[in-house]
């Protein structure tokens, strides 16, 4: 129980979770633009990190898209244990809103 408090995302080797937070990413997976763009505009070179910020937010949404895409498809299928979420593994938090 301890290891759920500290990972949240164990939580997705309940299918119905899966299920949702797979849902949740292919709906809001456009939030990633906005909220990239926005993160380079506080960078430095304010239209560099736009540029930047953008380019960065269309690779976030694809991959938000596709992760998402592939768990609600396979959401009764559970991850072998011990393996919490695909998004940790590339540091991706579950969620766009994260």
């Amino acid at each position: 129980m301890a290891l759920s408090i500290g990972h949240p995302s164990a939580y997705a080797q309940d299918p119905i979770h899966k299920m949702g937070r797979g849902i949740g990413n292919v709906l809001t997976c456009w939030i990633e633009l906005p909220k990239n763009f926005h993160l380079g505009m506080q960078e430095a070179n304010p239209v560099l990190g736009a540029g930047v910020g953008l380019l960065k937010g269309a690779g976030m949404a694809a991959t938000r898209l596709v992760l998402g895409a592939y768990e609600t498809v396979s959401f009764l299928v559970p991850y072998p244990k011990g393996y919490a979420s695909p998004y940790e593994a590339i540091e991706l938090p579950d969620y766009a809103w994260e």
